[in-house]
């Protein structure tokens, strides 16, 4: 199945999945920008870096074949595992919103983008969970097959 059938599917577990993959790049390209705003808001940086690794968990979310190749600790695996069913997904991407909407309090940044995506990826997932939809995740992001046949 290609991209192009996933997204034929109407299924919004496939549509969070792939602005999860987007959050990540954006949260890991803005968390980097707003680091080094060291000499304007030293607390900015907190969230910066709290955007940063909100994008190193969403990529093991989201790619679940990570999880069989990176050495990771079984805390860790069991961490990410119980965020497996949409509605789980749409708080934990909830929950990865709002903290950077409170960066606003701090100042206004660019950190709202990385807000605004994580956003829209909470809202599929929760549309898909009150829709019944199952999850389903994306064989070109290892779901459904590709991880089986490594082990």
């Amino acid at each position: 199945m290609s991209i192009r059938d996933e997204f034929a599917t109407r299924n919004f577990s496939i549509y969070g999945q792939w602005l999860g993959i987007l959050s990540m790049i954006l949260c890991f390209a803005l968390g980097i920008a707003n680091f080094f705003n060291l000499f304007h808001h030293i607390l900015l940086v907190i969230f910066a870096i709290i955007c940063l690794v909100s994008s190193f968990v969403i990529l093991f979310v989201e790619v679940p074949l990570l999880l069989r190749i990176c050495p990771t600790s079984s805390t860790f695996d069991a961490a990410i595992r119980r965020i497996s069913s949409n509605y789980m997904r749409a708080a934990a991407y909830g929950t990865m919103a709002l903290v950077q909407y409170l960066s606003i309090i701090i100042t206004p940044s660019s950190l709202i983008a990385a807000a605004v995506v994580l956003t829209l990826t909470a809202i599929c997932y929760a549309l898909a969970g009150l829709k019944g939809q199952a999850f389903v995740g994306s064989k070109t992001l290892g779901g459904q097959g590709v991880a089986q046949m490594i082990i």
